[in-house]
């Protein structure tokens, strides 16, 4: 009797579901992460190095894949402000002009996220990267939410049209794994003028394009890696994604009411020190 041959379905079955329970914490990860000021994909990164999933072409492409499930938590939350926007935005100018603003912050992303997209998957994609942005972003988020900026905007569908491009500008940095798309969305439109509720919501409306585009750009560009990857993972962190996106999105503009953005520096800078010691010491 061959015993390795008894062993083998045993062993391909183990293996299945230990792949399932690494794709529920990395749902996890994203839900929790994507929409505070901290990196999704930067923390991604750094579970796919710990659990060893992230060496491929599949396991590169799953950390943007599964975002699907935190856009689709945040446009659940959203739908009956969406709904109204679109139904306002021929006959109001403010509905109309804030969509215009919504667009004109998405489109620098949108524009350079296609032309570098093979330069920032191959280059900046490095857990070396992540570690040093997470830790130079941290910093940066503590210094300004310790100056004293003097708020002008409180309502993030009322900032200037300009103001909306600016911070679309500052979006384009969170392109580098580990800077944050929300982190820089935030500081942008704090250093423009926001408060901090209003500039966390902004980046809650600007994440809806971008993750949307950001997603439909990256599963057509691995199209072939999904054929043969695992769509069962994939649907098991969408689904974590979803609900812990969901909780996240319900509870963060009320707590940036009340406190500042220094717990999510630290949280930071705790992460990219402990990522660097672990990648040169340990």
């Amino acid at each position: 009797m061959n015993f390795d041959a008894i062993m083998a379905p045993v062993g391909h079955a183990l293996s299945a579901h230990i792949d399932l329970v690494k794709a529920a914490v990395l749902g996890i990860v994203e839900g929790f992460t994507e929409f505070l000021p901290v990196s999704s994909t930067g923390h991604l990164l750094l579970m796919e190095h710990i659990l060893g999933w992230g060496d491929d072409s599949f396991g590169k492409s799953f950390a943007i894949l599964i975002q699907l499930g935190a856009i689709l938590a945040l446009l659940t939350i959203y739908f009956g402000r969406l709904w109204a926007l679109a139904m306002q935005m021929f006959t109001r100018w403010a509905a109309a002009r804030f969509v215009i603003g919504v667009l004109l912050a998405f489109l620098p992303a949108a524009v350079i996220g296609a032309l570098a997209y093979h330069v920032i998957k191959s280059t900046l994609f490095d857990v070396r990267v992540v570690c040093i942005s997470l830790i130079v972003g941290g910093f940066i988020l503590l210094g300004v939410d310790r100056l004293n900026l003097k708020p002008r905007f409180h309502e993030s569908t009322e900032f200037p049209l300009w103001m909306y491009f600016g911070i679309g500008l500052f979006q384009c940095v969170s392109m580098i794994p580990g800077v944050s798309r929300a982190g820089a969305t935030i500081v942008g439109a704090m250093l423009f003028g926001a408060d901090r509720r209003a500039a966390a919501e902004f980046s809650f409306w600007l994440a809806m394009p971008t993750m949307v585009g950001a997603f439909a750009y990256e599963a057509y560009k691995s199209k072939a890696v999904l054929m043969h990857g695992d769509l069962t993972a994939i649907a098991v962190g969408f689904v974590f994604s979803f609900i812990f996106g969901w909780i996240v999105v319900k509870t963060f503009l009320r707590f940036v009411q009340r406190h500042s953005f220094s717990v999510f520096a630290w949280w930071r800078i705790l992460v990219g020190s402990a990522g660097i010691y672990a990648l040169y010491f340990w």
